[in-house]
């Protein structure tokens, strides 16, 4: 046995032991495909100069006008369907844009042996799911499979794929139809299917899908016809303009990470050429091309990134990680990237890192970025309402969980304001006044197991709106997060709802929609049409349901809203079906809003005569924006009114350099310790750049103009520069010979690294204990209160044998 195969062996041994997964959740939201599976029978302190004006003529919501008679009106527009079959699962997908039509699949199976048996049912409606037609006939009765759920086609094109059970012939079937629906024809595949179907995004008619023999297959006939365009592949991707990306493995296994060629094809599969060899993960964001690729030594990562499609790569100049770490892409636009970079250890922290405009300078954002490792659950969020707005929580030098926002694309981060209505613990209050910001539950919280049904949410077109479960303070609000509102981006919050509710945005934010979250039945809905402001409360049957989510249709621009839940049978539990309450809130605000109803905005600002007030990455944004008090409706035709004001630069419109940070509470961009005094070189189309700078560049997508231009250069000093990551080198004889020696250290390190595994695990893993980081409150007042539960959200156990997916992620967590 060589010397370098005794280290695989043995890494391989440490790694089997310490893998775990964890399952995305599904929920309704605003993806076309949802699943619901059947559930278990106080003064704020004020952030100066970024405090909204108020577009009411009631700034403080203490006051709520009654809106009367809404109650028979929204019963002449609530209807209730029942699904009377056996189902233990029920699949949604809103088929087009305001086409109305909504499929529904209900299944059952039970696996006996190596045998699944069960029944599927198709039901189709043309009015937001107000009547159903049972079209299982359309299917011919075949049992559908519901992991890959009903595969919609892009930019309303009507298409509709579903995957079914295994054929005749030995391979499994698909359902396609071309009518939104309407009808489907059968395709029996030469293979069965691994992952769902996945549309080319300028062309419905062309799809690719895996085998689950690793084939990549290819249609261009929407399923009619298939042809195998390569194997052993590992992930694939569509990229822009009809080129598909994809990952090989010469030796048919996907688990070698680090020996993966990462190939491309601009036309279907006909020709198909090797842009990097030695992936351990890629991924498509923006206009870039991310590769995580091994370094020469083969026991570190580095990115590297491509803006032209994979033809020249860059090394990404952030720090290299090993075995245990991970890169992850947060967020991506054609301007720049978020990177995170896990931290070595088991910290569950790492380091944010911000993008240049090409991808390859990146310098830090924030430090102790809250990501597990063992889950890969982060509360990043992209407030997608209003410009440069960012949420995510840190873990603070005491342990605790904090939530920072950034306004500025990630320039600065600080605490969320706490809520003007909202009080914080005395004993918290007096000793410790900086944990009095409002914390935002989002991703890592519903890992912990609490009681958060929902993400944060916000929609382009409801400007300014951010609602999400929260806590200040005390330890209660922590086990029992209440619902927030913020109606600026995030700057000031309002406590709208006690308690953890479902929620969902419509009219472009001109109605607010939320249901109690409770393992009791409920009848119950709330609405808000000043967004969140003052709250009505609808008795929407007279038979409770056990309720089980929300669904409307992608955009918030609908006016339709169904809530999903199940009414037990006279049998007993196990005769339970499905029902949908779907409530058409059209009536309620039967007024189109007028241009009386709008009022001008200026975003990031408190003062509309303030020349100087707003600016915000280069530039200001004017909305019209509906009064709180209009009762009127958007409509689905409304279209977000802005007008753009260029601003002078300033030192907010840059970020720190390569080499450079912000200190605490500070704006000034100093060098970091471990780069002071260097000289500052990097690898750019394959020759040296030399960046002298004074440790500030304008941050991607600014468009400030004039002002303040710090001196930036970066010289080329013909030096040729090639990584050698991307293309493998065979080693030498005098290579092996004289790493000899540093392979046998190596070996005695991975032996130990292994035993000390071995004994972490069972330390951790059989004990049913991972590493998780309490709340501050908890930590604080869990002992003092005898709140029940704490255990629970002090530990966290993950489910073995699932895996969770990142879409923005680089995969480095996925397997």
């Amino acid at each position: 046995m060589t010397p370098l195969y005794s280290i695989a062996v043995v890494w391989l041994f440490t790694y089997a032991l310490c893998e775990d997964f964890c399952k995305n959740a599904n929920f309704f939201g605003g993806a076309h495909t949802t699943f619901v599976n059947t559930p278990r029978p106080r003064d704020s302190p004020v952030l100066s100069g970024h405090n909204l004006n108020k577009r009411s003529t009631d700034p403080d919501g203490e006051t709520c006008k009654s809106l009367t008679g809404f109650e028979s009106t929204l019963k002449n527009n609530t209807h209730t369907y029942a699904f009377n079959d056996l189902s233990g699962s029920v699949s949604l997908a809103w088929v087009g844009d305001g086409t109305g039509v909504l499929l529904v699949l209900t299944t059952f199976q039970v696996p006996v042996f190596m045998i699944r048996l069960g029944q599927s049912k198709l039901y189709r409606s043309e009015d937001y799911g107000k009547t159903f037609q049972d079209v299982t006939h359309l299917i011919n009765n075949t049992f559908v499979q519901t992991e890959f759920g009903i595969a919609i086609g892009p930019d309303n094109s009507g298409r509709v794929i579903m995957t079914g059970d295994v054929s005749e012939g030995g391979g499994s079937r698909i359902f396609r139809s071309l009518d939104y629906g309407h009808s489907f024809s059968p395709v029996d595949l030469p293979f069965f299917p691994l992952i769902q179907t996945l549309y080319n995004p300028n062309d419905s008619n062309v799809l690719l899908t895996l085998s689950i023999t690793l084939d990549l297959w290819l249609s261009e006939d929407f399923g009619s016809t298939w042809r195998k365009i390569h194997d052993s592949v590992c992930l694939v991707r569509w990229g822009p303009e009809d080129s598909i990306y994809f990952t090989t493995n010469s030796n048919g296994s996907c688990n070698d990470k680090g020996m993966l060629e990462l190939k491309r094809s601009l036309d279907y599969g006909k020709n198909i050429k090797t842009i990097a060899s030695k992936i351990y993960s890629f991924v498509l964001g923006g206009r870039f091309v991310f590769a995580s690729i091994m370094t020469g030594s083969g026991t570190q990562r580095m990115i590297h990134v491509s803006v032209d499609g994979g033809d020249v790569w860059n090394m990404a100049q952030l720090p290299t990680v090993g075995h245990e770490q991970f890169y992850s892409i947060l967020a991506a636009s054609d301007d720049m990237v978020f990177m995170h970079v896990d931290e070595p250890g088991d910290t569950g922290i790492g380091t944010i890192y911000i993008s240049d405009d090409r991808g390859t300078l990146y310098s830090k954002s924030l430090e102790r970025h809250l990501y597990t490792a063992t889950g890969g659950d982060t509360d990043f969020t992209n407030v997608t309402s209003l410009r440069g707005v960012y949420m995510t929580s840190v873990l603070t030098e005491d342990g605790s969980v904090e939530t920072v926002v950034s306004f500025d694309q990630g320039g600065e981060w600080r605490p969320v304001q706490r809520p003007r209505n909202s009080r914080c613990d005395t004993e918290t209050a007096t000793n410790r006044p900086d944990r009095c910001s409002l914390h935002i539950h989002a991703l890592y919280s519903i890992s912990m197991k609490m009681n958060v049904p929902l993400l944060p949410l916000t929609q382009f077109n409801a400007i300014g709106l951010i609602l999400a479960h929260g806590s200040v303070g005390d330890p209660a609000s922590v086990l029992s997060p209440d619902v927030y509102v913020s109606d600026d981006g995030g700057y000031s919050w309002l406590r709208a709802l006690t308690g953890p509710h479902h929620y969902a945005i419509l009219d472009s934010g001109g109605l607010l929609v939320a249901v109690e979250h409770t393992s009791a039945p409920v009848n119950q809905i709330k609405f808000s049409t000043d967004e969140g402001q003052c709250w009505h409360v609808y008795n929407f049957t007279s038979e409770p349901l056990y309720f089980t989510g929300l669904a409307l249709e992608p955009g918030a621009h609908s006016m339709n809203l169904s809530l999903w839940g199940y009414r037990v049978g006279l049998q007993g539990p196990l005769s339970h079906y499905w029902v949908s309450v779907t409530i058409d809130f059209k009536q309620l605000l039967s007024r189109d809003c007028g241009e009386g109803d709008y009022v001008q905005w200026l975003a990031h600002s408190d003062d509309l005569n303030n020349p100087n007030d707003g600016c915000i990455l280069g530039y200001k944004e004017r909305f019209l924006r509906l009064r709180k008090d209009s009762v009127c409706w958007n409509g689905r035709d409304y279209v977000i009114t802005t007008q753009p004001t260029p601003c002078q630069c300033t030192l907010d419109d840059y970020q720190c350099d390569y080499g450079y940070h912000r200190g605490e509470n500070s704006s000034e961009c100093v060098e970091q310790a471990d780069l002071k005094g260097h000289v500052l070189e990097f690898c750019l189309h394959g020759t040296t750049e030399q960046l002298q700078t004074s440790g500030y560049r304008k941050i991607p997508g600014d468009r400030c103009v004039g002002g303040i231009q710090p001196k930036r250069k970066e010289i080329d000093l013909r030096r040729n520069c090639i990584s050698n990551a991307l293309h493998p080198k065979p080693l030498t004889e005098a290579n092996l010979l004289s790493s000899a020696s540093i392979v046998l250290v190596v070996m005695v390190i991975l032996l130990i690294s292994a035993a000390t595994g071995v004994m972490l695990i069972k330390k951790y893993v059989c004990g049913g204990r991972f590493l998780v980081h309490r709340y501050s409150v908890l930590q604080q007042h869990a002992e003092a209160n005898g709140i029940e539960g704490v255990d629970e959200l002090d530990t966290h156990t993950t489910e073995m044998g699932k895996t969770h997916y990142h879409e923005d992620s680089d995969e480095d967590l996925l397997e």
